[in-house]
């Protein structure tokens, strides 16, 4: 009985406890962000590598 009191205790404490939330959120909003950035540089780097191509294709 005095096992399970202290279990219900702690399981207790447990759910009120957010020490670690804000860090998970900080790591999600970076891992979105990072998202976006390879997907913008990704979109780009295709449309630059082609203008470069073009510019040299002309100085030639």
């Amino acid at each position: 009985m005095i096992k399970m009191r202290n279990l219900a205790k702690w399981l207790s404490r447990l759910r009120r406890d957010e020490r670690g939330t804000t860090a998970i959120e900080y790591a999600m909003i970076a891992s979105g962000i990072s998202i976006a950035i390879a997907a913008i540089v990704f979109g780009l780097g295709t449309k630059v590598n082609a203008l470069f191509s073009s510019v040299s294709s002309s100085l030639k």
